[in-house]
C-alpha cells in the first residue's frame, strides 16, 4: 500500500498501471487468491460504473445536453445572472450522469454564450466544473466513486447496500451552500481575462510566403526542400490556385506560385526568405489565408486531456499530422500563448491547442478522449431526433432504480442497452465512451482493499486511528474526512475512497460505531475536490478554456473544500447518531 501511494504521489505513472501492478504482486505473492485478486471486476457497482457511461453517451450524442442547455441559458444580466442559468442545467445533469461528458458538452456552450452575453468565461468556467462536482454527489451513481464505495462495501460486509437517494440528505446542504457560496464570492475572487484570448490574432502565429515560379524549388518534395525540419517554424499548409492543401505530407510536390503557410516564431521569416526560391508573399509575410473560410479546412480551439498519448512529447514527435490529420499552430498555458520553438514544446494535460483540421477532424475527436473541444464548431449542427428518447431512458433508470423496483446494476443494465438500440448512440461511441483506465483502477484498487483486510493491514491501522482520536466518535468521523481528502488530492478519488473504505470498516466495526455516516463522508471527501487543476477531471478541463493559472485554483478551490467539510461534517453530526443504538 506504501509503496503504491508513493508512485502514485510522486512519479507520473497512470493510476490504473499502479494499481494493476498491486494486483499483479497480490495475486503472484499469494496474498490473494487468483478470484479473491479478480472480483473486482465482477463487482456489481464497476459493472454499474461501465453501463452509466453508457447512458451518459446516449444523451451526449443524442444532442440532449445541447437541448437543455439551448433552452435554459437564455440572456441574463451580468456574471451573478449568468451563474444562476448555470448552476440548476449542470447540478441536475451530474446528479444523474458521470460528470465528464456533461462538463465536455457544456464547455463550447458556455464559451460562446460568454461572448454573446458579454461576461469573461473566466468567470464561469470554474463554477462550471465545481457545479458538476457537487452535483455528482446528489445520487450514488451522480459519481463513479459514489457507485465504487458502495460496490466495495456490498463485497467487504456482504450488506446489500446503499439506494440511489440515500446520500441526497446529506449532499443536498452541501450543494445548496456551495452553491450560494460561488454565486456570491466566485464573481469578485476569479479573474477577469476578458481581454487576454490567447489565439486573438491570426497573424501573431503565422507566416506566408511564396515558391518562386521559376525557382530551383518547383517539383522537389517538401521533404527534398528542406521545408520539413527547420528548427523555429514548420508547414502548416499550401494555398494553390485557390484550393487549400491541409496537413501537408512530406511527400508533396511543390508548383510555382504555391503560397505556403508556417506556423511557430514569426521573426523566423528572414530564415525563411534566405531559402533559393522562397520569395515573399504579397502579405509581407503574415498570413490572411487562415482568416479565410474554407471548406477543407477548420480551425480548432482543443483541449489536451489526461488520455492524449501526445502527453510528454514535443510536438515534433507526436506526428499530428499522420495521427490526427491536424497540425499545431500554437499552444497556450495558464492562459498565455507559449512563445518560440513551437516544434519543441513538450505537450501538458490541460495545454489549450489552436489546430489547422480537415473538417473529419471535428467529428472524429468528438466522442475521442485525446482532445476535449472547446470552441463552438458546430453551429449548424442539426438537433437530433432521439435526444427525448434518450432523456426518457435516464428518466426510466433513475425511477427503476430509486423506487426500488429493479436493483441499480440491473437498470443500468437496461438503460445502456436501450441507449444502443434506440439509436440514442451507436455501438462505437458506447465503447469509446467507456474510460479503461477509470475501469482498470476501481477494478483493480478492490484487490489492495482485499488484501489489506485479509492480512490485518486494516485492523492495524483501525487500532492506531482509534488510539489516535481516543475512541471520541466525532472526532473518528473528522480523521477519515480529512484522510480521504488528503488522498484525493495526491492520488484519485476512486482509489482514495477505496483505499480508506475497508480500514474505516474495521474502526466502526471495532468501535461499534454507525457505518453510514463514515461511508457518506468518504464519499463526499473524494468528491470534493476543488485546489487543484489536477485533482479532478473536470477541472483540468477549464483549466485551459478559462483562461486559468494554478493560483487561480488554489484561490477559490482551498476555500470550497473547507466549506464543504464543515457543511458536511456538520449535517453528519447532527442528522446521524454515530453510535449504534
Amino acid at each position: 500500500m506504501l509503496a503504491a501511494l508513493a508512485v502514485l504521489v510522486l512519479t507520473r505513472t497512470g493510476p490504473h498501471i499502479v494499481m494493476m501492478a498491486v494486483l499483479a504482486l497480490l495475486s503472484i505473492s499469494g496474498v490473494l487468491t487468483p478470484n479473491e485478486a479478480l472480483a473486482g471486476f465482477a463487482n456489481s457497482g464497476l459493472i454499474t460504473v461501465a453501463c452509466m457511461f453508457v447512458v451518459a453517451a446516449g444523451i451526449h450524442s443524442s444532442g440532449g445536453v445541447d437541448l437543455l442547455v439551448h433552452k435554459v441559458l437564455g440572456r441574463p444580466e451580468g456574471v451573478r445572472g449568468a451563474l444562476g442559468r448555470i448552476f440548476a442545467p449542470v447540478v441536475l445533469l451530474s446528479g444523474f450522469l458521470n460528470n465528464t461528458p456533461v462538463v465536455a458538452t457544456m464547455i463550447p456552450a458556455i464559451h460562446a454564450w460568454s461572448r454573446k452575453i458579454n461576461v469573461p468565461a473566466s468567470k464561469l468556467m470554474i463554477p462550471l466544473s465545481y457545479s458538476a462536482i457537487l452535483g455528482g454527489t446528489l445520487t450514488l451513481i451522480g459519481t463513479s466513486t459514489n457507485l465504487v464505495v458502495n460496490g466495495q462495501y456490498q463485497q467487504l460486509t456482504g450488506e446489500a447496500g446503499l439506494s440511489l437517494f440515500s446520500i441526497t440528505a446529506v449532499a443536498l446542504p452541501v450543494v445548496l451552500v456551495g452553491v450560494l457560496f460561488i454565486w456570491l464570492v466566485f464573481p469578485r475572487m476569479l479573474p477577469d481575462r476578458s481581454d487576454k484570448r490567447a489565439f486573438a490574432n491570426l497573424r501573431e502565429f503565422t507566416l506566408e510566403v511564396a515558391v518562386a515560379p521559376d525557382g530551383p524549388l518547383v517539383g522537389q518534395t517538401v521533404e527534398q526542400a528542406g521545408l520539413r525540419s527547420l528548427d523555429r517554424v514548420y508547414l502548416v499548409e499550401i494555398e494553390r490556385k485557390g484550393n487549400i492543401v491541409t496537413a501537408v505530407s512530406s511527400e508533396e510536390k511543390l508548383q510555382g506560385g504555391d503560397r505556403l503557410v508556417f506556423a511557430g516564431d514569426t521573426e523566423a521569416i528572414s530564415d525563411l526568405l534566405r531559402i533559393n526560391g522562397i520569395v515573399p508573399s504579397p502579405e509581407n509575410g503574415h498570413s490572411d489565408t487562415l482568416n479565410q473560410d474554407r471548406a477543407e479546412r477548420c480551425l480548432v480551439e482543443a483541449v489536451v486531456s489526461t488520455h492524449c498519448d501526445a502527453v510528454g512529447h514535443a510536438i515534433r514527435d507526436a506526428r499530428f499530422r499522420d495521427r490526427y490529420g491536424a497540425v499545431v499552430l500554437a499552444v497556450a498555458r495558464s492562459g498565455e500563448r507559449i512563445q518560440g520553438n513551437l516544434g519543441n514544446i513538450r505537450l501538458e494535460a490541460g495545454d489549450t491547442l489552436l489546430l489547422e483540421a480537415r473538417p473529419a477532424f471535428v467529428s472524429r475527436q468528438r466522442y475521442n478522449k485525446d482532445f476535449l473541444l472547446i470552441n463552438d464548431l458546430d453551429k449548424t449542427q442539426p438537433r437530433h431526433e432521439r435526444a427525448w428518447l434518450a432523456w426518457g431512458i435516464l428518466a426510466a433508470v433513475v425511477l427503476a432504480a430509486g423506487t426500488g423496483l429493479v436493483s441499480m446494476l440491473n437498470a443500468a443494465l437496461v438503460g445502456a442497452g436501450l441507449m444502443v438500440v434506440t439509436g440514442c448512440c451507436n455501438v462505437a461511441q458506447a465503447e469509446k465512451s467507456l474510460d479503461l483506465t477509470v475501469i482498470l483502477t476501481i477494478a483493480a484498487s478492490f484487490a489492495l482493499g482485499a488484501a489489506l483486510q485479509k492480512t490485518g493491514v486494516a485492523t492495524f491501522l483501525a487500532d492506531g486511528i482509534l488510539d489516535l482520536s481516543a475512541g471520541t466518535p466525532w472526532l473518528l468521523l473528522i480523521l477519515t474526512y480529512l484522510a480521504v481528502s488528503v488522498l484525493t488530492e495526491m492520488i484519485t478519488n476512486n482509489a482514495a475512497a477505496v483505499l480508506m473504505l475497508p480500514i474505516v470498516l474495521e474502526v466502526t466495526e471495532k468501535a461499534q460505531l454507525n457505518q453510514e455516516p463514515f461511508i457518506f463522508a468518504i464519499m463526499i471527501a473524494a468528491s470534493a475536490s476543488f485546489a487543484t487543476p489536477l485533482g479532478y477531471q473536470t477541472n483540468l478541463m477549464v483549466y485551459g478554456p478559462g483562461g486559468y493559472r494554478f493560483t487561480d485554483f488554489l484561490k477559490v478551490g482551498v476555500p470550497m473544500n473547507l466549506l464543504v467539510a464543515v457543511v458536511t461534517l456538520t449535517t453528519l453530526l447532527l442528522g446521524w447518531p454515530l453510535v449504534r443504538g
